[in-house]
């Protein structure tokens, strides 16, 4: 019979601690610039200009047809040189990280613009209609009319996403980031405890993703009070 060692635990807190911190910037990153970006495309998606409409439903589709793994190594194996070109990084910096950033930000976008999309067209169009009655523009009535209260009802759904992406952080194993996961797994591997620190590092992404959705069924009942 198998006997458990959860030994490696408490002392290897303080690397798990670091992986935290790397599965947390990530999910963090992704999120604010994935809602920002993911806006944008709604609009654009939204927009009477076709082109901007036909770019935004392309760019959505593409990012929702490809496995997220392929997107992490494209951006890790195609264009670490051209990141580093385009934002100017220093040759010290951990292009794994910066890679896994902008990939969880442009493909998390992707899902942002349909949960946001959604969200504009669910406002009644007699809100934009009195907005251009009073002299607002297009642009005028979604910054200051529509978009803040789309937003208030797509809280929610953002948090939901916002907890998929946290846990969908463990897949940047591919790319040998020491992220939460891959920590506790090399631990493991050094220890001979692998399977009881995958166990201890899937017991904290459920208790974290719990914690995370009992906070979005209570915004979502006191929204509905």
């Amino acid at each position: 019979m198998y006997e458990f060692d959860w030994s490696s635990i408490i002392p290897g807190l303080p690397w798990l601690l670091k992986g935290m911190v790397i599965t947390i910037k990530i999910t963090l990153t992704a999120v604010v610039f994935g809602i920002i970006w993911g806006t944008i495309l709604a609009v654009m998606r939204l927009s009477s200009f076709k082109l901007l409409s036909w770019f935004a439903k392309l760019y959505v589709n593409l990012f929702r047809s490809v496995p997220l793994v392929m997107v992490l190594l494209w951006f890790y194996l195609v264009v670490p040189s051209f990141l580093q070109q385009v934002l100017g990084l220093s040759p010290k910096t951990d292009i794994r990280l910066i890679s896994a950033m902008v990939a969880f930000s442009l493909f998390e976008a992707a899902y942002y613009a349909e949960i946001i999309r959604a969200g504009i067209q669910s406002i009644a169009r007699g809100q934009s209609n009195a907005a251009l009655a009073l002299g607002m523009t297009h642009w005028q009535s979604m910054k200051l009319i529509i978009l803040p209260q789309a937003f208030r009802a797509m809280v929610p759904l953002l948090l939901t996403q916002g907890i998929v992406l946290f846990q969908d952080t463990s897949l940047v194993y591919v790319l040998s980031l020491a992220d939460f996961f891959r920590t506790a797994s090399t631990i493991g591997e050094r220890d001979g405890t692998q399977v009881e620190m995958i166990l201890f590092a899937g017991l904290v992404y459920f208790v974290i993703s719990i914690c995370a959705s009992l906070l979005v069924s209570y915004l979502k009942r006191k929204r509905t009070a």
